[in-house]
């Protein structure tokens, strides 16, 4: 099941990423950029705001004002991942993984084993979502566009910087 962020219809606003491209996600990425989101339109800007009025306060010449001159970047720092993060849920296509399925998709686990090696579990997620080390891998990522659309028991293979990889697919949950 996808659907479209009700954001879509709510923001031109265009970052440096590509615009129209389709940002599949999955429901966890989306309500925690939406988490993130929020926290910086409440607590954040006004936390910044109280800064810059403190250092206001001070006196002074704000051109010499240091501690100004942090509460401003950190503004523009905070304004700038807001439209980052708008930009994104306006472009996300939500991936439900629903029912358990026999094919590798957006939103599965897979445990792949390569000769010789341990089992390794790994999660398809969209590229925002991505973090290796906690095994969630892009989607576009090498590996896991060789594991879409494959079922246990394959054997799949992709071309890394450092190689030819080989794995036999475990199990998808």
């Amino acid at each position: 099941m996808e659907y479209k962020s009700s954001l879509a219809a709510n923001s031109n606003k265009r970052t440096k990423m590509m615009p129209g491209k389709v940002l599949y996600m999955t429901p966890e990425g989306h309500r925690k950029l939406e988490q993130e989101l929020e926290y910086l339109r409440t607590a954040r800007r006004s936390e910044v705001a109280r800064r810059i009025h403190e250092a206001i306060e001070e006196g002074g010449e704000l051109e010499e004002n240091a501690a100004y001159e942090v509460a401003k970047t950190e503004q523009a720092f905070v304004e700038g991942r807001i439209q980052e993060i708008i930009e994104k849920l306006t472009r996300a296509s939500i991936v439900d993984p629903g029912e358990p399925s026999d094919v590798i998709k957006i939103g599965s686990s897979v445990v792949i084993e390569q000769k010789d090696q341990s089992p390794e579990t790994y999660t398809i997620v969209g590229s925002t979502e991505a973090d290796p080390r906690r095994g969630r891998i892009s989607w576009e990522s090498p590996l896991g566009q060789a594991l879409l659309n494959h079922q246990s028991g394959d054997e799949i293979e992709y071309k890394a910087p450092d190689g030819i990889f080989r794995y036999r697919i475990l199990n998808i949950q």
